[in-house]
């Protein structure tokens, strides 16, 4: 005899006590929420937070300089990072112990870093250590190379996670048909394993977007200012903070995409798996 199929979903019934616990815990903290909004001075808020004059005035400077700035500096890191990454990742699957401690030890030290250290390294440490010595491309230079410091480290534990998670069996089969090493790398390995890194490599790249806004420190003419930098600027011109909320709005518009396209693509690598 067969064993009779299981539903696909079993819904579990709450005892009427447990119900009534559940929707007084609801309500509560649905109250609660509500004497406090109340409470808040609204108008103050909209005054200090909220004024579509100063919101307009911003437009469109915030989105053709300060908002494709912050794509520029992301990007610039971001391809930084991933092709140092890439080094660091191989090197940190490398037979050679050298190879793999040197790896591990950066990966360790820029991940434990505050993101801040490594910009101000980058803006004065350098050009101290090397004095005469210019990092070209100027401060998206700087940028770039600030950035895929930081990115570095995690992309190549991403990479590594990746590589690795290719059955063992596929590399043996390659081989066995007369694939070198490097061939195998790049033809049977990487191309399966790229599918795994996609979703944490988008995941990465909106967290490099608003590891951006360290760009202030490092001292920006007004061509170059970021999205951070612009609206810090014109809120203490204005003495209002409206235009770090429109900033803040402006980071949305890349964040909230790629957040949802990251998260589409972790779930069609799950299902493929």
């Amino acid at each position: 005899m067969t064993a009779p199929a299981l539903p696909r979903r079993v819904w579990v019934r709450l005892r009427p006590g447990r119900r009534a616990v559940r929707y007084g815990v609801h309500g509560a903290v649905l109250a609660g929420l509500l004497v406090l909004l109340s409470q808040a001075d609204w108008a103050q808020l909209g005054r200090q937070f909220a004024q579509p004059d100063l919101a307009r005035a911003l437009f469109p400077q915030i989105l053709t300089v300060a908002l494709v700035n912050t794509l520029v500096y992301t990007l610039s890191g971001f391809a930084f990072g991933l092709s140092l990454g890439l080094v660091i990742a191989v090197m940190r699957m490398s037979r050679i112990r050298v190879y793999r401690v040197a790896a591990l030890l950066y990966v360790e030290v820029f991940r434990g870093l505050p993101s801040l250290l490594v910009f101000i390294f980058v803006g004065v440490g350098v050009p101290l250590a090397f004095p005469g010595a210019q990092i070209p491309g100027g401060t998206y230079g700087k940028v770039a190379l600030a950035l895929g410091l930081i990115s570095a480290a995690y992309v190549a534990e991403t990479m590594r996670a990746g590589i690795e998670a290719v059955p063992r069996g596929q590399v043996d089969a390659a081989k066995s048909i007369g694939m070198t090493d490097a061939a195998a790398m790049r033809w049977i390995i990487l191309p399966q394993a790229v599918r795994m890194m996609i979703p944490p490599l988008t995941n990465e790249f909106v967290l490099l977007f608003k590891e951006s806004s360290l760009v202030l420190f490092l001292g920006v003419v007004l061509s170059e200012r970021e999205l951070a930098k612009f609206g810090r600027d014109l809120a203490a011109t204005s003495a209002n903070t409206t235009p770090i909320v429109v900033a803040g709005l402006c980071y949305l518009i890349i964040t909230l995409p790629l957040g949802q396209l990251a998260r589409r693509l972790e779930a069609r690598s799950h299902k493929e798996r």
